[in-house]
């Protein structure tokens, strides 16, 4: 099976990639939502994190408030890397056993979304690594229309590799900055390569 790891700076457009490869027929997975999945009530993780955090990081039901948690996490290092060690492990365990499934299955093609690929050295799981990326003021814009502050941003930013370094360790670069045709079309190519170079 040939496994793409594809990651990316914060609002530059892993989603949208990652649904062209889909629409290709590659099988995806988002780890984006297996980080929600871990913070549902009734998950080991959330009672971790209720351990640690508080009750001020929950909302009056029990249910995690993810806004209150990004607050906390966002403006101390230590308290991020605290919910680091708690989700970080149990993410990779989930998209590990998907992949050894898809493996099982027979599967040609797949991919796994993981935004910090290199900040949890995940890198050596994969045949090759895809970055995401657009320039740093199409980026700032589109996360100001997502609501965010000038200081939230700073701060996300702050917590992740520059994707510069991203793209320098990446074996292909998705450049989001065009039409979504145009998106599609470097998708295309860099499976066409990859069917190349496995040739």
């Amino acid at each position: 099976m040939r496994l793409f790891g594809l990651t990316g700076g914060i609002g530059m457009g892993k989603t949208t990639a990652a649904d062209f490869f889909q629409r290709l027929g590659v099988r995806v997975l988002d780890t984006d939502e297996i980080a929600r999945e871990l913070v549902q009530l009734g998950q080991p993780a959330l009672v971790e994190i209720r351990r640690h955090f508080g009750s001020v990081v929950f909302s009056a039901p029990g249910e995690l408030n993810r806004a209150a948690l990004a607050r906390v996490v966002f403006a101390s290092e230590s308290e991020r890397k605290k919910l680091e060690a708690i989700l970080h492990p149990r993410i990779r365990e989930a998209w590990s056993a998907q992949v050894e499934t898809w493996r099982n299955e027979g599967c040609p093609q797949a991919l796994v979304v993981i935004p910090l690929l290199f900040e949890t050295q995940a890198e050596n799981h994969f045949n090759r690594i895809i970055c995401v990326a657009c320039s740093a003021a199409s980026q700032h814009d589109r996360l100001l229309q997502r609501g965010w502050t000038p200081e939230q941003i700073r701060q996300r930013l702050a917590a992740q590799l520059p994707v510069e370094q991203k793209i320098a360790r990446s074996h292909f670069v998705i450049w989001t900055e065009g039409a979504l045709a145009v998106c599609s079309r470097q998708v295309k190519s860099i499976l066409i390569n990859r069917t190349k170079m496995a040739a």
